[in-house]
């Protein structure tokens, strides 16, 4: 029996020789950007959903003025970690103040429709500037968080919580 042990330092003497022999090197593919996706008004739309809420999202160049149903963002999110949540694409993407976003929201609760809301900037921005996509989707931005409330069982007080047991 003859002794063929290899390292990885032989393996990577192996890769070198075969890269040389090819004569160039590989080149490095990048993902293709996606065309800029624009209403007749220059707005860029998308669609939010968290929970049961659902977010109609259009976003166009501005101050960075939020409206909500046709209310400020300030009265209709009133807690400040709601304010916070919808603006993470922006602080994400460094493009806090320049975009201006007029939503409705319906559907869920307060949490949930920011949520909603948050989503739909992130899509929204993406189809406004597609460079932007790579740097949303590594936040987990783009994806549609699909936790929801589990229905509740028969013969249990809860979704799974079970009637207090009696033993007499």
């Amino acid at each position: 029996m003859t002794d063929n042990r290899q390292s990885l330092s032989d393996l990577g003497d192996v890769v070198q020789t075969e890269g040389a022999e090819a004569g160039a090197e590989a080149p490095v593919e990048t993902a293709p950007l996606r065309e800029q996706e624009l209403d007749k008004f220059g707005r860029a739309y998308a669609t939010g959903r968290r929970k049961d809420a659902v977010a109609r999202v259009w976003l166009k160049p501005g101050t960075g003025q939020i409206t909500i149903n046709g209310r400020d963002q300030t009265t209709y999110f009133a807690r400040p970690t709601l304010r916070l949540v919808i603006n993470q694409p922006f602080e994400v993407a460094g493009r806090q103040g320049q975009y201006d976003i007029v939503c409705t929201v319906k559907g869920g609760g307060l949490s949930g429709q920011a949520g909603a809301v948050k989503h739909g900037i992130a899509q929204a921005l993406t189809r406004y500037e597609p460079a932007l996509r790579t740097t949303v989707k590594r936040a987990g931005f783009l994806t549609r968080d699909s936790r929801a409330v589990e229905r509740k069982k028969y013969g249990k007080a809860k979704a799974r919580r079970s009637f207090q047991f009696s033993k007499r």
